[in-house]
């Protein structure tokens, strides 16, 4: 078995509703020509680089899948067919993969998100120790301090004695 990646480009004026269906129907393929889904990865509503059927933006999806050569000629039949998929294009990453091998790389991603996820949910402040964050606080008050210093006393007093010339003195 092979490993491809296809990136394809759907139309941007699609809702989510109506964008959902057509992502559902490339995922529940790959499983029925003896392919694994890998990853989809939604890049979103991004700027082409040119012009695509008269749109300038378009809604960008990455597949990261493992099957045969006639799972990538179905995908691409379809893509071909779909008016809502502006572009496509398929790359073969690797030539021979290990199934096994890739479904345990799979389940460590899940179980490494998995403990992230609870880990976010104990922490309301930062990844960084506390005491690192006070070391950089102060660090970022010296900076501030020796920038101010290095501007003239003379310039730093004269910036902040001038003042606005009052209309009174002329009437």
């Amino acid at each position: 078995m092979r490993k491809y990646e296809t990136i394809f480009i759907v139309d941007p004026d699609l809702s989510a509703d109506e964008r959902a269906p057509l992502l559902e129907r490339i995922k529940d393929l790959i499983p029925q020509q003896g392919g694994l889904l890998i990853m989809v990865d939604e890049w979103g509503a991004r700027k082409l680089a040119y012009e695509i059927k008269k749109k300038a933006r378009g809604y960008y999806v990455l597949l990261d899948y493992c099957g045969t050569g006639a799972l990538v000629d179905e995908i691409e039949r379809l893509f071909r067919i779909d008016d809502r998929i502006l572009k496509y294009m398929s790359v073969l990453l690797e030539k021979d993969v290990d199934l096994e091998k890739v479904k345990d790389e799979i389940a460590r991603a899940e179980a490494k998100d998995d403990q992230s996820d609870e880990s976010e949910v104990g922490q309301e402040t930062s990844d960084v120790p506390e005491s690192e964050a006070t070391e950089s606080e102060t660090n970022d008050e010296s900076e501030v301090d020796q920038e101010t210093s290095d501007v003239p006393e003379s310039e730093a007093t004269e910036s902040e004695t001038i003042q606005p010339e009052s209309n009174e003195e002329e009437l």
